[in-house]
């Protein structure tokens, strides 16, 4: 429905044509400003409704307090690669997890993996690429997830959050204990907790506009072969400038895995291409312009840093094994 509407009034009400670069960038637009915010505002309901019903406070005390042995950071990683998110559609959920005191390294671990791996994605490369290499990447996506929630978890990072996160959390905890003394029914808790996710969508929506405009410029004005004379198997220097070129770019693993394949086809190492690919639905500028709502630009630059890193590494693993 939202793609239908976002294809009427661009390429019926302001009449511009679909093949032209400015068409496709501004349809992108709408389309994924539309998707985001609905999305921002349904989770931040149901976690406004978890906060208020369930025990968030003892998951919290239960992920701090208990010696789970990595194993919540390959659970969060799990949830991600289960979740159709893209980069920029997995912050909500990542806001809405940080709202409700869990772990910012488990969250992080969530954040690594839901654009990484989904199961069209899985479902595209089995058929481009087979069984093997199919395997490799899911497997490297949630050990990419579980590592990277682990490592960041270890550098005590939760002082770079935002302050509007930190009294996001603050209000949580004050409301939770307040329903808690007092039963209230859900027909009288509910319009508190509208009001909480509007403010929420209220609060980004300028990051959320602004990062999608980002990623709208790319998505219309990049081509697609701009960057295969670059990432050949003859250059050394292929797989980092693969990650690196990748950032500025915007997609889902479901949009970039039919590029994925004509740069294979081309003679790209199919490592290359997947680095290329994880840069890409991983790491991005208009994600980037989205978590400084929620993180200081150190935390953002330490996050992005570290995946990249992580990017390069599987990227020469991957040419190595396939």
């Amino acid at each position: 429905m939202i793609q239908r509407f976002a294809d009427w009034l661009v390429y019926g009400l302001f009449c511009l044509d679909p093949a032209s670069h400015l068409g496709r960038a501004v349809n992108f637009f709408f389309y994924d400003s539309i998707k985001i915010l609905l999305l921002l505002f349904l989770i931040s309901v149901v976690m406004g409704i978890v906060n208020a019903y369930f025990p968030v406070e003892r998951l919290r005390h239960y992920l701090v307090t208990r010696r789970l042995y990595g194993f919540q950071y390959f659970f969060a990683a799990l949830f991600g690669a289960v979740t159709p998110f893209c980069s920029c559609s997995s912050i909500p959920l990542f806001i809405g997890f940080v709202q409700g005191g869990i772990p910012l390294s488990v969250t992080l671990s969530f954040l690594i993996t839901s654009p990484l791996v989904n199961e069209v994605a899985v479902a595209m490369f089995l058929g481009a690429f087979g069984v093997r290499a199919t395997a490799i990447y899911v497997v490297s996506g949630l050990f990419l997830g579980t590592l990277g929630g682990f490592l960041l978890g270890r550098l005590s990072l939760e002082r770079y959050l935002s302050p509007w996160v930190r009294e996001l959390q603050g209000s949580a905890d004050r409301r939770t204990e307040a329903w808690n003394d007092v039963r209230l029914p859900f027909v009288k808790r509910l319009p508190e907790i509208l009001r909480q996710a509007w403010r929420i969508v209220r609060g980004v929506v300028l990051y959320v506009l602004i990062g999608i405009g980002i990623g709208a410029a790319m998505h219309g004005f990049v081509p697609e072969n701009f960057f295969e004379r670059f990432m050949g198997a003859e250059n050394w220097y292929a797989v980092p400038l693969a990650v690196i070129c990748a950032v500025p770019m915007y997609a889902n693993a479901a949009g970039i895995v039919p590029v994925v394949q004509v740069f294979v086809a081309k003679g790209i190492p199919l490592g290359t291409a997947i680095a290329f690919m994880m840069g890409v639905v991983g790491l991005s500028l208009p994600e980037a312009t989205m978590l400084k709502k929620v993180m200081t630009w150190p935390l953002i630059g330490i996050f992005f840093g570290v995946m990249t890193l992580f990017f390069i590494i599987s990227g020469y693993l991957f040419n190595m094994l396939l």
